[in-house]
């Protein structure tokens, strides 16, 4: 989850837009709660089955796909 947030947060160097660098420290938000859930702070034991995940991951499906857009348009009119 590290690796996406800094190229997003490259993105958003890059393209001087918002949207990548929100989607930045949302993939920074979701290293950190995947790293808690792992040393077992936010879960009780049985982390298995992952429900959360079905939300979590779409969400950051979207946001990225949308930062992307935004900064890849924002490069082309640059050109």
């Amino acid at each position: 989850a590290l690796l996406p947030a800094f190229a997003f947060a490259a993105l958003g160097y890059r393209s001087h837009r918002v949207l990548p660098w929100i989607v930045a420290v949302t993939w920074l938000l979701y290293a950190a709660y995947e790293f808690a859930m792992a040393q077992r702070l936010l879960c009780s034991g049985e982390c298995n089955i992952r429900v959360d995940l079905l939300v979590i991951y779409p969400v950051l499906l979207v946001l990225s796909l949308a930062a992307s857009a935004t900064a890849f348009r924002a490069g082309r009119a640059a050109i």
